[in-house]
């Protein structure tokens, strides 16, 4: 028997019916994601043991700067020279420094040196170790406006290095990363390379971290979870009051920042709800009208990647940062954008805050692309892209924020939104009231 032929009749009205569903396809404007970047190699290095490498600095208190560096030797002097112009240091600060093994790897000696008063909005040029290279920072405002790029889940690969290129584009005061930073997961040299990748932008900008899942690199019965992170990215918790690098708070010119641990207890009977509390209590509004809060699983997230994980630490701790008047949080962990409208609860509500999830730096993972339909009241916008986000908190009642996708290694506007903040919009919905005296917030 002759198999069935198609009719010739009916080919035209086919392509027809195709060239339709093509045709509409693209009508929808739906982004097509470039292909995955493999992780990027770094060939040996031959630095002289004495050389600073990966170096990196972070605010520590008011005025204050915190200089970072690992060098192989360990009788290199933990010394900052500095001053405002090149080459010439009038100033001078001495730190300290730690060190660990981890397995069959030992770190180089890892120097931590504070160094101010400095002024504010000012460029100072340094070199760390009494030689070379001479390096530049300059220290954010001291009153509105002040810009933050925000960029979590970043690793080590192609689209790392477009988002960092990016990022280097954008005139920015400081970097906050919500988690997730080397993606070394055990293997310790890639915390190397990882910290000589960032030095470009992170020895220029502060860069205000918290830890990621993939910082813990615990081993049961043998290793604690974040000895390399906690080592090697010092963040102000002693200057804040906190008794873990992995929760801590600061401030920069209108904003009050806090940054929290989605891995280490966070229930009512924990330091670290104790010490947010306290923390959140303490926030002169006057002074710094923006309240902002980071870590690393997002409470508010609609896509399939990680459903569920945050939903005991929202359970705890939403109703401190509700009460507080927290404006904007901004999460990693899931590998894509989202911003909701401002939340609660579970749903819109207006004396909540901006939830953004931003783990979209360039990691190794790859996109988390599949989302729930339909999409929750809550969620504005929502894709799977790599990029970045700029936030610039632009007076006491406004900011501008805006995420920039990775498109075709040019950074692409594609989600923009003016926030008005919790201060003046003169919130008095009853539940934020009844929270407010539940847990004595001014």
């Amino acid at each position: 028997m002759m198999p069935n032929k198609l009719n010739s009749n009916k080919i035209p009205l086919l392509l027809t019916v195709v060239i339709t569903v093509i045709t509409a396809v693209t009508a929808t404007g739906d982004y097509v994601r470039p292909p995955p970047r493999k992780t990027l190699h770094f060939p040996w290095d031959s630095k002289l043991s004495s050389q600073p490498q990966q170096v990196h600095i972070s605010l520590a208190g008011d005025k204050h700067i915190r200089v970072t560096w690992t060098t192989s030797d360990s009788s290199s002097p933990s010394l900052v020279e500095y001053g405002t112009s090149p080459g010439e240091y009038t100033y001078r600060g001495h730190g300290d420094t730690t060190s660990y093994s981890y397995l069959l790897y030992n770190s180089g000696t890892i120097h931590h040196t504070v160094i101010g008063p400095l002024d504010h909005n000012t460029v100072y040029y340094y070199r760390c170790g009494g030689q070379g290279p001479e390096l530049s920072f300059k220290t954010p405002p001291s009153e509105l406006p002040v810009t933050f790029a925000v960029a979590g889940d970043l690793g080590q690969t192609g689209w790392t290095k477009s988002t960092l290129d990016h990022i280097d584009l954008c005139e920015y005061d400081l970097h906050l990363l919500p988690g997730d930073l080397s993606y070394a997961d055990y293997i310790q040299s890639r915390w190397d390379t990882w910290g000589n990748l960032v030095q470009p932008l992170a020895s220029a900008r502060p860069w205000m971290v918290t830890q990621g899942n993939h910082e813990k690199e615990n081993i049961p019965f043998f290793k604690d979870g974040f000895e390399s992170f906690n080592a090697r990215w010092k963040m102000p918790y002693e200057e804040s009051g906190s008794t873990s690098n992995l929760y801590y708070s600061f401030e920069v010119a209108g904003a009050h920042v806090v940054m929290l641990g989605s891995y280490t207890d966070y229930d009512e009977n924990s330091d670290q709800y104790n010490w947010l509390k306290a923390d959140l209590s303490s926030v002169d509004r006057e002074k710094t009208p923006w309240l902002l809060a980071l870590f690393h699983v997002p409470w508010y997230n609609s896509n399939n990647a990680h459903q569920g994980e945050g939903d005991k630490m929202m359970e705890a701790m939403e109703p401190l940062l509700y009460a507080a008047g927290v404006d904007i949080v901004f999460a990693g962990h899931v590998h894509a954008y989202e911003r909701t409208k401002r939340v609660y609860n579970g749903k819109s509500d207006p004396c909540g805050a901006v939830h953004v999830t931003i783990g979209d730096g360039g990691n190794k993972e790859g996109l988390q692309s599949k989302y729930k339909d339909p999409s929750p009241e809550w969620s504005v916008f929502r894709e799977a892209s790599f990029g970045h986000g700029e936030l610039k908190l632009v007076n006491s009642t406004h900011a501008f924020w805006s995420w920039h996708r990775n498109d075709d290694d040019e950074p692409v506007r594609s989600d923009e939104v003016w926030i008005t903040s919790l201060t003046s919009s003169q919130c008095v919905a009853k539940e934020r009231e009844e929270a407010r005296e539940t847990f004595w917030l001014p």
